[in-house]
């Protein structure tokens, strides 16, 4: 009886990690999980949208989540100083939805 007990709390130990790490590896689930996100944002944004010391800046500051829709639409889409432009990358579709991605984070 003692060895299942043992076993039980091996894997909660085992699993509360897991389940930790799930919970906030990321500041936007959507966001982090969209492959236009990944394929082109992240490597410069990073993995979590948090920024990286000598990439893009962070989508989670409040600097970027209080830029109107229109405004990050045209930084997408334009480009501004050293980030390049997707127009023509990315349908404004894809653009639109990573603008309503990037504006959710606000909301957290």
């Amino acid at each position: 009886m003692k060895i299942v007990g043992f076993k039980v709390v091996v894997c909660c130990l085992l699993v509360a990690p897991v389940v930790l790490f799930a919970q906030t590896s990321f500041s936007d689930g959507a966001l982090a999980a969209n492959p236009i996100f990944r394929q082109n944002c992240a490597k410069c944004h990073g993995k979590t949208a948090e920024g990286r010391r000598f990439g893009g800046p962070s989508l989670v500051s409040s600097k970027v989540t209080d830029t109107s829709a229109d405004d990050l639409r045209s930084i997408i889409s334009n480009g501004k100083h050293r980030m390049p432009k997707f127009e023509g990358k990315l349908t404004p579709e894809e653009i639109d939805t990573l603008v309503q991605q990037i504006r959710m984070l606000s909301k957290k």
